[in-house]
């Protein structure tokens, strides 16, 4: 009450994130160290090596915050046995790879931003 009073933006507005339609992920080949910036449309497959990543939500955090970025996806890989379904499958949130990280012994994906 006291917040709206002075004109100070409440803690809900302060929580709130921005649907994006485009996520820059960090890819990298561990064995060749190939190292890519790809831009993946929501809802729109894309690429690495034998991965396939659907980017399923995209969100960023409003202008006047502290930038972030927070991408729902699923990664199937074309060398795992059939019918084995996604890799990964999950939340990455860019200020905190650490929190849900993709787990494979040749590629590694990091989402950067949602624009």
């Amino acid at each position: 009450m006291m917040a709206a009073m002075l004109g100070l933006p409440s803690m809900a507005s302060a929580q709130e994130w921005v649907a994006r339609r485009t996520g820059e992920i960090q890819a990298l080949d561990k064995v060749n160290a190939r190292v890519m910036t790809l831009r993946a449309v929501v809802g729109e497959p894309a690429r690495f090596g034998s991965l396939t990543i659907l980017l399923r939500a995209c969100h960023s955090r409003p202008a006047d915050e502290v930038p972030d970025a927070a991408a729902f996806m699923e990664v199937t890989d074309s060398r795992s046995p059939q019918g084995s379904g996604p890799v990964f499958r999950g939340w990455m949130f860019a200020d905190a790879p650490a929190v849900h990280m993709f787990e494979h012994p040749v590629y590694d994906l990091r989402i950067l931003s949602c624009r």
